[in-house]
This record gives C-alpha cells, sequence and structure tokens, in this order.
C-alpha cells in the first residue's frame, strides 16, 4: 500500500465569509479608479447571453504562442444604449460623500416608471443652475443610467437602474460632459474601446442550501461511517466551547457578488447576428444589437446584468490594440 496523505489544503477561500446571498441582482460598485484622459464614463451595464468558442491571433508578447492561431472560450454581452437620466452631485466632508442635489431629464423614457417612482414635476434647468453657482462645493459627479431591455433578449421591461462615476479633467469639465450626456442614450463605444481591458461586476449563478461536500469540496467519509458520510468528522475540539468560522458547513451557495479584474474586450460589434449561433444563445435567445466579446468566462447565468468598469489595477505588458479574430463559432448549442 502507498503512503496515505494525512492532510490536505482547506478547500474553498475564507475571505467571501460570510457566504449569504446578494441584497440585489445588479451589482454594487464601491470603487472607482482615477483616469487620465479627459470627462469620461467609468463604466457600463449589459446582459450575459451566453458563452461560445473564437479562434484569434495571439498577441499577448511573452506568449509561447506568439503571432499563432489559438483557440479561447470567450463570452458574448448584449449591451444595447444606455439612457442618462439624471445627473448627481456630491460633496465631501470628514465623513465621506454626501448627495448635494440631482439634476433630472424632462421627459422619462417609456417603462421608467416600472423601476422608480417618478417625480411630480421635473425642473432640470433650475438644478442646474444651483450646481453651476455652487460648482466649488462638488467633489464629484455621477449620472444615473438605465438600460433599455426592449432591445436585449432578456423578457422583461423594467429597466436596470445603475449609477456611473464621471472622472477625469477639472470639475467644471465633468459637469459639462455630464450636462451633454442628460437625456441622451450612450453606446458602449463611447466608453470602451476594443483590445482594452475592463473589471466585471456580477451575481454569480444561485445554487441554494448546499452541504459541505459540494460547498466546500471536503472528502466523503468512509462506506462504513455511522450517522453521516457526507459530512464533517469532527467539526472541532471541546475547547474553544464552539464551533469555528474555518469549518467547513452547509449554506448558501452561489448567487454571490464578485468581481473579476482585468477581463479583455476581444470585439465590439453593431450587429448580433455575427455572433448569434444557429438557433440562438441557449436559455437566452438572438442578440439583437451592440454586443461584446470578452475573453474568457464571467460570473453569472445568461440574462444576468453585469457591470462593466473602467479597470481598477490594469496591466502594463498586454497591447492597447484589438487581436486578430479569424473564427466566431456559430454552431448550435442545442444538442
Amino acid at each position: 500500500m502507498g503512503h496515505r496523505k494525512k492532510s490536505a489544503p482547506r478547500h474553498g477561500s475564507l475571505a467571501y465569509l460570510p457566504r449569504g446571498r446578494a441584497k440585489r441582482t445588479v451589482g454594487r460598485i464601491r470603487f472607482w479608479p482615477k483616469v487620465e484622459e479627459g470627462p469620461t464614463m467609468l463604466g457600463f451595464m449589459g446582459y450575459k447571453a451566453g458563452m461560445t468558442q473564437i479562434a484569434m491571433i495571439e498577441d499577448k508578447p511573452n506568449s509561447l504562442h506568439l503571432g499563432k492561431e489559438i483557440a479561447h472560450p470567450a463570452t458574448v454581452l448584449d449591451v444595447p444604449p444606455i439612457i442618462v437620466f439624471a445627473i448627481r452631485a456630491y460633496t465631501k466632508d470628514q465623513y465621506g460623500l454626501h448627495t448635494y442635489t440631482e439634476a433630472w431629464m424632462k421627459t422619462p423614457p417609456k417603462d421608467f416608471d416600472r423601476a422608480l417612482v417618478l417625480p411630480e414635476e421635473f425642473n432640470p434647468d433650475e438644478k442646474l443652475k444651483k450646481i453651476e453657482e455652487n460648482i466649488e462645493d462638488i467633489a464629484e459627479f455621477r449620472i444615473l443610467t438605465a438600460t433599455q431591455p426592449r432591445l436585449a433578449a432578456v423578457p422583461k421591461k423594467k429597466p436596470d437602474i445603475s449609477e456611473i462615476k464621471v472622472d477625469g479633467g477639472s470639475i467644471q469639465e465633468q459637469f459639462e460632459y455630464a450636462k451633454g450626456l442628460l437625456g441622451k442614450t450612450v453606446s458602449v463605444t463611447d466608453v470602451f474601446k476594443e483590445g482594452h481591458y475592463m473589471d466585471v461586476i456580477a451575481i454569480t449563478k444561485g445554487k441554494g442550501f448546499q452541504g459541505p461536500v459540494k460547498r466546500w469540496g471536503i472528502k466523503l467519509l468512509p462506506r462504513k461511517s455511522r450517522k453521516t458520510k457526507r459530512g464533517v468528522a469532527a467539526i472541532g475540539p471541546w475547547k474553544p466551547p464552539r464551533v469555528l468560522y474555518t469549518v467547513p458547513r452547509a449554506g448558501q451557495m452561489g448567487y454571490h457578488q464578485r468581481t473579476e479584474f482585468n477581463k479583455r474586450i476581444l470585439k465590439i460589434g453593431v450587429d448580433g447576428k455575427n455572433v448569434t449561433p444557429k438557433g440562438g444563445f441557449m436559455n437566452y435567445g438572438e442578440v439583437k444589437g451592440t454586443y461584446i466579446i470578452v475573453d474568457g468566462s464571467l460570473p453569472g447565468p445568461a440574462k444576468r446584468l453585469v457591470r462593466l468598469r473602467y479597470p481598477a489595477r490594469a496591466p502594463t505588458m498586454m497591447p492597447e490594440v484589438a487581436p486578430n479574430i479569424t473564427y466566431i463559432s456559430l454552431e448550435t448549442m442545442q444538442k
């Protein structure tokens, strides 16, 4: 008989505890990076359509396959234009940011009352004047945006609302930039470019209440074990007289918020027919308009809202231009 391993590294990170369900399906962004270039939005939103396979010419400088054609898994995001319906100005003191005021567009679009209780009257000129007169007190601007689900294949009409920071340039330049966007639609090409990197914030697939074998990857106990085979044999010592948080236990698995850093944008297109497989994406359907192909996988199931953000810690050694994609698989997924 060979040597039997007595111990193993723990499975599952303790950094994410407690593993409870996310409060909302729309991810929350707690950090916005600083940018050097002139005023710009730092984020966007899209819906996950599904995954596909592409072939591209490898362009990573240190890769062993540089210049060769390689196959990559990729995710397709459906990114119809978003509507900028309000500007929010913030002041800052030792306790953090405080909302100073908001300027709303005059006529909110269709379906908007499904998501928000709308003000009785809209007076953007008065609010914009108030901001302009007190511009020296403003610390930063953020714009309130809404998706247009009717332009995607998601089966709902209610728009998803999110706040996106405006950064770059002076506060006055940011104000003029935000004022120019108020009431207009913004395309993903106004924010991100092919070949660039972005961070992705989304809620993972929910898997419900799961036991420690599936949730933490512990070993099954021997066949002759008494009481249970899919549990932890000893959940701790006598002292301290409690179960430690490091012991794998059953509980919620999935439907957690996760941030994935530095996902590369391989392609941005305007005609979804170029990436929609025969019969459509499973559990999603056809991508109708603008889309993004992202290298690798993203959190969440099909139809899940995905928030995109300027990279918080972008790599420095990567090419800035988009790779040469030689093939996008359009084979049917309905086996």
